[in-house]
């Protein structure tokens, strides 16, 4: 697992915090494990956000970038988005070196 992205997601102004952690949690979760090339993924809830804050900060690992971007690029990588963009209103991707300095 050489490659690391973090997305932060912010839900739909119509949506309670409570509806996003279930539709994430629920309906995206089974979608993005299906990601080609995914090696591990860890889904954070938000405790208590402000509205404008995000409520969910997605970790995802993938041998390389280009492994990440192929995975987007399937049928299964573009349904992941889509589902997202239909249930956010602000999705930031970064990509990050990890640097651990305690634990496994």
């Amino acid at each position: 697992m050489n490659f690391k992205a973090m997305i932060l997601l912010t839900r739909r102004s119509d949506m309670t915090h409570e509806q996003y952690e279930h539709w994430w949690l629920n309906t995206h979760v089974p979608l993005a494990k299906q990601l080609p090339g995914l090696r591990k993924a860890v889904f954070n809830v938000i405790q208590n956000p402000q509205y404008g804050d995000p409520d969910g900060i997605t970790e995802l690992w993938f041998d390389s970038q280009e492994a990440f971007e192929s995975a987007y690029a399937t049928e299964i990588g573009k349904q992941v988005v889509a589902d997202s963009m239909a249930n956010v209103s602000s999705r930031r991707r970064m990509f990050v070196d990890e640097h651990r300095v305690l634990g496994a």
